[in-house]
């Protein structure tokens, strides 16, 4: 912007005739309510005449109003700005192409000074200068540009084909002037390819999104246009066989005899360490799903190791236990999958920790699944994953799938399993592979399966609640619990080890289990097979104070002792409070809904939440 001579102001008042002093068409308007205040005549003129001082400006630049706009806020924030992209219209119709520049005069005043230079007459100057310029110069400053050049390359010759980063030269129009053995390597074009051409349309001419690279975006024609190094990490130079590469370069202006005769760029091929770059960052993106994973992993396996680790061991001498010993004994040390059947409580979970205990996997964890745990929606999120962002999720998760990656996943209840979702589940079997929900990666899946249920499999595929495929999949070897009825000579062993656990736990002694109190266990018919001989053990382990073992199963107590009948209120509340615990313990913690603690206690939620606070109870006492 020409320079103005400070106008003499007070409060927003301007100088009307220092304003008709200045060579340009000038205006100074109020922002505000859109008002001239002042304008000279050579803006008078440039308006057609029509200007007038308490006139409203918009009225000229209707049709570019939007873009006064823009400029006007640009204005503001900074103090002064110019733009080229607004047009006078002028009362007669025609319209003038101007280059607007204006300034506040002062700070925080709403008054603004606009100079109009008028587009056609900066044309005709910026020609007549340029004629004139060439007829100054002629060939002289030409073959002194290409004295220098040619001088600086005879000079350099050796020691620029020596260098290993690529080196070019270009004068003050962007034309090439030399360019080493480096840089045509790297490039794969020639000297004749390059001198004395505009090398920015050569090799510099798109960025790497396909979008074009003009010219005076360009930091290297920055270096010799306003004489300043420009270094750049990280851009596209396009090879002669269309491919580009990663370069970064230090532009350079040089000067022959103090007058600027263009600019020399080193530049190297970064495209390999680039590369590598993306590598790492990959790599280090793996590392972090790899650590989020064995995160969620160790979060299972604390959750895991709450439960008692001895119940993981198959305890029994019946012929029963024994054959059960060999069948894992045979299986474990391969992958084969299992389909391990028996009524509910009867030790699937336990067959499936031993199973993979002995097998080579066992130093990854064994990731257990409840199929008919939760919701159908859910169960497929725990399953396969969810990437973060599907359905709201703030976070990646890993499903069960992912988590038992190089280990073994045991899917209890397996027929409980959604129809559509088992052949989910048999697909990233047999592919090993699968995919979160919401992502589009495939993951793959190195695991051995062990599945359970409780129900008639058979029945379950003949009416069509299981797929038959899936059977065929899982039950490659099939191994059944015997109910604890069918096998009672292991009741003794079972009790004294559940009875040790539980007083280790408990922090006492463990009571003596008499004759009677063993036949009473013996002659029980045990529906809930070993997880209600626990229950039953564990809550007499709580409720004998004693030196002697008071179990009640059946509606029916047994202690050893005939003479004792009345409980006392402290043992009363002992047992209410072990009896909820078993309760939670048989439903997972579940409280409300059909198969919560409350349903199988008969009492309301809020009775059992009550009585959960009531005794101090714990989720670890349930999840022992």
């Amino acid at each position: 912007m020409n320079e103005i001579r400070p106008l003499t102001m007070a409060r927003n008042a301007v100088d009307a005739t220092a304003l008709a002093l200045l060579p340009e068409a000038a205006i100074v308007i109020e922002t505000i309510d859109d008002r001239i205040v002042h304008s000279n005549p050579k803006a008078r003129h440039l308006l057609a005449g029509s200007a007038t001082d308490g006139g409203r400006f918009s009225e000229y630049v209707e049709s570019d109003l939007a873009e006064f706009i823009v400029f006007l806020d640009e204005l503001a924030y900074r103090g002064e700005a110019w733009t080229r992209k607004v047009a006078i219209e002028r009362q007669n119709g025609d319209t003038v192409g101007v280059e607007i520049r204006g300034r506040r005069l002062a700070p925080d005043s709403s008054l603004v000074l606009l100079l109009f230079l008028n587009l056609e007459e900066l044309r005709r100057h910026e020609r007549a200068m340029e004629a004139e310029q060439l007829q100054r110069e002629g060939l002289m400053g030409w073959r002194r540009a290409q004295e220098f050049f040619s001088e600086l390359e005879f000079q350099n010759q050796l020691i620029l084909n020596a260098a290993g980063e690529g080196i070019y030269g270009v004068n003050t129009k962007g034309q090439a002037t030399f360019v080493n053995r480096a840089a045509q390597e790297m490039l794969g074009w020639d000297t004749d390819d390059l001198l004395g051409k505009s090398i920015h349309d050569i090799i510099h001419h798109h960025h790497s999104d396909g979008s074009a690279y003009h010219a005076h975006d360009c930091p290297i024609y920055r270096s010799f246009r306003f004489e300043q190094v420009a270094r750049v990490e990280d851009e596209l130079f396009w090879r002669k066989d269309g491919k580009p590469i990663q370069v970064e370069y230090v532009s350079t202006p040089i000067y022959n005899q103090k007058v600027l005769a263009g600019a020399v760029v080193i530049f190297r091929d970064v495209t390999e360490r680039k590369l590598s770059e993306r590598k790492l960052h990959d790599a280090l993106i793996e590392v972090a799903e790899l650590r989020d994973r064995l995160e969620q992993e160790n979060a299972y396996l604390q959750e895991a190791i709450t439960n008692e680790r001895a119940h993981h061991d198959v305890i029994g001498r019946s012929p029963a236990i024994r054959q059960l010993l060999a069948k894992i004994e045979l299986v474990a040390p391969t992958d084969a999958p299992v389909f391990i059947t028996g009524e509910t409580g009867a030790g699937k979970a336990i067959v499936a920790s031993a199973i993979h205990k002995d097998s080579s996997r066992k130093r990854r964890p064994l990731i257990q699944f409840r199929c008919g745990s939760i919701s159908r929606r859910s169960i497929e999120a725990e399953l396969f994953g969810q990437l973060g962002g599907a359905d709201g999720t703030a976070g990646d998760n890993s499903g069960a799938l992912e988590l038992a990656h190089g280990g073994t996943l045991f899917l209890e209840d397996v027929c409980e399993l959604p129809l559509d979702l088992q052949g989910d589940l048999l697909r990233a079997l047999q592919d090993r592979k699968f995919k979160r929900i919401g992502d589009t990666h495939s993951r793959n899946l190195n695991l051995r399966v062990i599945a359970s249920s409780a129900k008639d499999i058979e029945q379950e595929v003949a009416v069509g609640h299981f797929r038959e495929d899936l059977l065929l999949f899982l039950g490659v070897f099939p191994i059944h619990c015997t109910p604890l009825r069918d096998r009672r000579e292991d009741i003794p062993d079972l009790a004294a080890h559940i009875l040790a656990i539980a007083c280790e736990r408990l922090n006492r002694k463990p009571p003596i289990i008499t004759e009677r109190t063993m036949n009473a266990l013996m002659n029980y018919h045990w529906p809930g097979n070993v997880r209600e001989l626990r229950n039953v053990i564990e809550r007499a382990a709580i409720v004998s104070t004693g030196s002697k073992l008071i179990v009640e199963i059946g509606g029916e107590r047994s202690n050893g002792d005939t003479g004792r009948t009345v409980r006392t209120e402290r043992e009363m509340q002992q047992e209410i409070r072990a009896n909820l615990v078993a309760a939670l313990r048989e439903t997972n913690g579940r409280v409300a809904g059909k198969e919560g603690a409350a349903t199988l206690l008969g009492m309301k939620p809020t009775t059992v939440y009550s009585r959960m606070e009531k005794f101090r109870i714990e989720q670890h006492e349930w999840n022992a």
